[in-house]
């Protein structure tokens, strides 16, 4: 596992009560940062890790909120850019399936109003909303941001039609985002497989194994993994912005 020196830093990760999000905040407090761990105000996830990272004496506070509504998003990043002194980073990892299971791409029905509205909300004009909001501060700090993508926003199937689409949305929103917040602030995105996360925990052990075989490295990628690279995003790269990084052990190649 890479670090860095971030001390003094200030990060804030939102959908961090678990997987990818929580792995990258931890990340980014063994290496020195302040965090701050957004989550479903509902979420007794979010609390919970909280405490026991408090316990191991991390610098961490919580920033719940949900980045699908609009107010409520742009009221957490502010809390969160108050309590933590600053910000530095801000990394764009909650986001939804909507679907338990993949809604194959001819089954329209399911694809209703409602479904569609949750999952732009929360997969694409959350980012968006979370990023405007941390706008000032990041431009202070000289900071970077990174969104969680997905494989599924670069031509694979994902989970259903309206995923892909909004992960294919935030593709587009990471390369504006870097015009718009340059040459102050970097905006790139991570874009993971199939990862050992909640998210796919529940899938059938035949599936699991069908993505290793089809990886080029044999295995499936772990929320680690994807926590390294969106470090190197944030702390390095200097050079690097309005890209974004396929993490997925070769599964699409």
């Amino acid at each position: 596992m890479i670090r860095a020196d971030l001390a003094n830093r200030k990060a804030l990760v939102t959908g961090a009560s678990s997987g990818i999000g929580l792995a990258t905040l931890e990340l980014f407090a063994r290496s020195g940062a302040k965090v701050a761990l957004n989550h479903l105000p509902d979420d007794a996830r979010g609390p919970e890790q909280v405490a026991r990272l408090k316990a191991a004496g991390v610098d961490v506070i919580a920033a719940p909120g949900n980045v699908a509504e609009p107010g409520e998003a742009e009221q957490m990043v502010k809390a969160a850019i108050q309590d933590l002194g600053g910000l530095d980073y801000l990394f764009n990892n909650a986001g939804t399936p909507v679907a338990s299971a993949p809604v194959p791409p001819d089954d329209m029905d399911r694809l209703d109003e409602a479904f569609w509205q949750t999952i732009l909300n929360t997969n694409l004009i959350g980012p968006f909303r979370c990023a405007r909001a941390a706008s000032t501060a990041l431009r202070t700090a000289k900071g970077a941001i990174v969104n969680t993508a997905s494989v599924a926003g670069l031509g694979q199937q994902g989970s259903s039609s309206a995923y892909a689409a909004s992960k294919s949305g935030l593709v587009s929103l990471t390369r504006s985002l870097a015009r718009g917040f340059g040459p102050d602030v970097r905006v790139n995105a991570v874009a993971p497989g199939a990862v050992n996360s909640p998210w796919q925990k529940g899938w059938p052990e035949e599936r699991k194994q069908a993505t290793i075989e089809k990886a080029v490295l044999k295995r499936r990628c772990e929320p680690e993994d994807i926590a390294e690279v969106v470090l190197f995003l944030c702390a390095g790269g200097a050079m690097v912005t309005g890209q974004t990084i396929v993490v997925d052990g070769g599964l699409t190649l």
